[in-house]
């Protein structure tokens, strides 16, 4: 089960798990270091996440608009913790974002910065490449829009 909350309805204890699950991943396995990723975004996003015995399992994070670097709605910070992986759990958890911007933001596209490794997990999603290879953060990226 995927829960969806906007920043404000968080209790701390969900946004330590997620910040957990976010350092893990990112900074300890990814060695992305030379971003913060506390941008001041979370505050204006949708958290989307599930949990398994009181931590997060997967994640990622519903930026509106407004306060999105696109044109679109823009999801990030997409990740499955280590113990979850190869559970169709990433792909679940993109289904149900994609549901929550449709069904409840009422907007039809939305555009991310994918790792390349991992894009045909959003091209399964029907997502389409809409730039050349770039490099973030030492990762090669490819931006892509649905």
């Amino acid at each position: 089960m995927f829960l969806v909350k906007h920043f404000k309805d968080l209790t701390v204890n969900e946004f330590y798990e997620i910040a957990k699950a976010r350092y893990d991943v990112f900074a300890c396995e990814q060695k992305i270091t030379m971003e913060n990723d506390f941008d001041n975004v979370d505050k204006n996003s949708y958290h989307i996440f599930s949990m398994d015995n009181g931590i997060v399992t997967s994640y990622a994070r519903i930026i509106p608009c407004e306060f999105s670097n696109y044109d679109d709605v823009s999801i990030g910070r997409v990740l499955v913790i280590k113990n979850y992986r190869n559970k169709h759990l990433a792909k679940n958890l993109m289904t149900k974002a994609i549901e929550f911007v449709k069904n409840d933001l009422k907007e039809e596209h939305i555009t991310l910065s994918a790792q390349y490794y991992i894009k045909n997990l959003y091209s399964s999603l029907g997502f389409k490449e809409i730039s050349p290879i770039y490099d973030e953060c030492n990762i090669p990226h490819v931006k892509m829009r649905l």
